[in-house]
């Protein structure tokens, strides 16, 4: 990790200490559980929460906030961000977020231990990185993720040989 990059992930984790916003993430948390709990073949649900809930300055190039909370023993997947640079904190729970290709995955197993290392609770996945969460099974991995575009724009990108691509894509949030 590069000097620049840590400096990075140290504000992001600087914002998400006090009590306010880690309570505001917690309600956040709970909602998202809620509806992951709902949809029962779900692997995974989400939702992004207002930058201005952290009340203090982040890098610039962060442009929105989500909560994802992935099902206990879920593996989902090879996926991609073919238009943002993910920073990833592990909240509740933990899980190992694999990064590389199919076939040579490198594992970032994290926790959700305040006073654990920084590299240890964070993962940085530059654009176009294919990443892999595969959640332990003892419990749901609650993580919050930072992308480099307006939530309205975050793009999520697969495997799919059926495709002249060899990709599909889709975007988070649906059009209004």
């Amino acid at each position: 990790m590069t000097k620049e990059e840590r400096s990075r992930l140290e504000a992001l984790d600087t914002a998400l200490r006090s009590d306010s916003v880690r309570e505001h993430i917690r309600s956040v948390v709970v909602r998202v559980r809620e509806q992951l709990a709902r949809r029962k073949d779900a692997l995974m649900s989400w939702e992004p929460f207002p930058l201005d809930v952290l009340a203090t300055a982040l890098p610039p190039e962060i442009r929105s906030a989500w909560v994802f909370v992935l099902r206990a023993g879920a593996d989902t997947g090879a996926e991609r961000r073919p238009n943002s640079h993910q920073r990833m904190m592990s909240f509740e729970g933990s899980g190992d977020l694999q990064t590389g290709e199919p076939g040579k995955w490198e594992s970032n197993v994290l926790v959700s231990d305040p006073g654990a290392p920084l590299e240890r609770r964070w993962v940085s996945i530059p654009t176009n990185v294919w990443h892999r969460p595969v959640i332990d099974a003892s419990a749901d991995w609650a993580v919050v993720s930072f992308h480099t575009v307006p939530a309205e724009e975050l793009i999520e990108e697969r495997p799919d040989d059926s495709r002249e691509a060899g990709t599909r894509q889709m975007k988070y949030l649906k059009p209004r």
